[in-house]
């Protein structure tokens, strides 16, 4: 008998090989899932709610309510998707369109700038299969996929056997590690775990980059030359490697300059190739920075206007609410008043809000209209963009009367 097989969206992995067993249309049972994906798929199978000023309402006037504060706002935020499928988010940007709206996701305080460049062709990547399959040596840098990705070493970068790498971690992947703590996955990397201070890392690549062309690598902070110089040895030996970035290097760095140099190098000096991967968080954030990219040619913070789109850091959803720009929003699967500054965050309380998002958080508490929709790839199906910008589709595991983000936005667009 042929088994189903479901896709987790619980992390940007979108692993695709998990069995479950129903119950009662509820999921009891989850194989194959880490322990965020397991948490994660049990999730769902709660009865729908829609809240108007935290009070119990029907859908139509859940909707109507929301389509009324849009309409009456003269520069509405919408913000979040991070969390829902592809489908939903180009109905969102067309939404924002029809609004005159400013558009931004968690990216644009996370890794958009890693993956515009990608989308930008600054630097070479590669699919999590290619890495299976051929990597010799991953660099996990400022990241730690033991915890954010429980089964990203287990299932791609450094413990299977793959097509091309058929003895495994044992004999043919070497882990590495830059960080500025000993992370679990730092204690994986064993030996090859390079230790940084806090805001050293672009010290660190230069000197790396020195290494690499056979110079002696110094820092201000007197990293050990000889260690350097064995990193570098193992880099130029590489026939396959796949730089693994995380918030860890993108927050030490003032831009992506020394990291398109490292690459650049890494390429030139190296047996083989060099890839960059973006470590995204949530399921579908590159699905929004690509399908944003597609419309607009920008990742993230945009405002609508007249046909027209501006594009600048004024516009993303810190700045936006830092300076009180926005007189309503629509939040879709994010929970900005738990992670934004408090001091940015408060500002949020001034306006009117709506969610959408599968889960009570602290946001959907202090909205005006609160709309609990279901889980993406439990309780609805749709595609999404995995972190390496391959896209993987998904079915539902179980019935459910809440309705999938696509389902509200279409409404939403159907009311305005």
């Amino acid at each position: 008998m042929e088994k189903d097989y479901y896709v987790c969206t619980g992390c940007g992995l979108l692993c695709d090989d998990i069995e479950v067993e129903l119950e009662k249309n509820a999921v009891n049972k989850v194989y194959t899932a880490c322990r965020v994906g397991v948490a994660h798929m049990k999730e769902g199978s709660r009865d729908s709610a829609f809240l108007v000023d935290g009070k119990p309402a029907d859908e139509a006037a859940a909707i109507k309510e929301a389509a009324l504060i849009l309409k009456n706002a003269k520069n509405p935020l919408v913000f979040g998707l991070g969390t829902s499928t592809n489908e939903a988010q180009k109905l969102a940007i067309e939404l924002a369109k029809k609004l005159s709206a400013t558009l931004d996701d968690t990216s644009s305080f996370c890794l958009g700038p890693v993956v515009e460049a990608l989308l930008q062709e600054k630097f070479k990547t590669c699919t999590l299969d290619d890495i299976r399959h051929k990597a010799d040596v991953a660099i996990f840098w400022g990241a730690d996929p033991s915890d954010s990705h429980p089964r990203h070493l287990s299932k791609f970068s450094y413990f299977p056997r793959g097509q091309e790498k058929q003895r495994g971690w044992e004999e043919e992947r070497t882990a590495i590690c830059v960080d500025i703590r000993k992370s679990h996955t730092a204690k994986i990397c064993g030996n090859y775990f390079f230790q940084v201070p806090q805001g050293g890392d672009a010290e660190f690549i230069e000197a790396l980059i020195a290494g690499l062309s056979g110079k002696i690598p110094k820092t201000s902070y007197n990293y050990p030359p000889k260690k350097l110089l064995e990193l570098a040895n193992i880099l130029k030996g590489a026939k396959f490697g796949t730089i693994f970035v995380g918030l860890g290097l993108l927050y030490s760095l003032e831009d992506l300059g020394p990291l398109v140099r490292l690459l650049e190098t890494l390429n030139e000096k190296a047996k083989g190739s060099f890839h960059l991967v973006p470590m995204v968080g949530h399921y579908n954030m590159r699905g929004f920075n690509e399908n944003l990219f597609a419309e607009t040619g920008y990742v993230n913070s945009v405002k609508f206007e007249e046909g027209a789109v501006k594009h600048g850091p004024e516009y993303s959803v810190v700045e936006a609410l830092k300076a009180k720009a926005v007189d309503a929003a629509l939040i879709i699967g994010s929970d900005p008043l738990s992670s934004l500054p408090r001091s940015i965050a408060k500002n949020l309380l001034e306006i009117p809000i709506i969610t959408v998002d599968p889960c009570e958080t602290l946001t959907s508490r202090k909205a005006k209209v609160a709309i609990r929709s279901g889980v993406s790839g439990v309780e609805s199906g749709g595609s999404a963009t995995r972190m390496d910008g391959v896209e993987v589709s998904f079915k539902p595991i179980v019935e459910t009367n809440r309705p999938s983000d696509e389902e509200v936005l279409k409404k939403l667009m159907e009311a305005l």
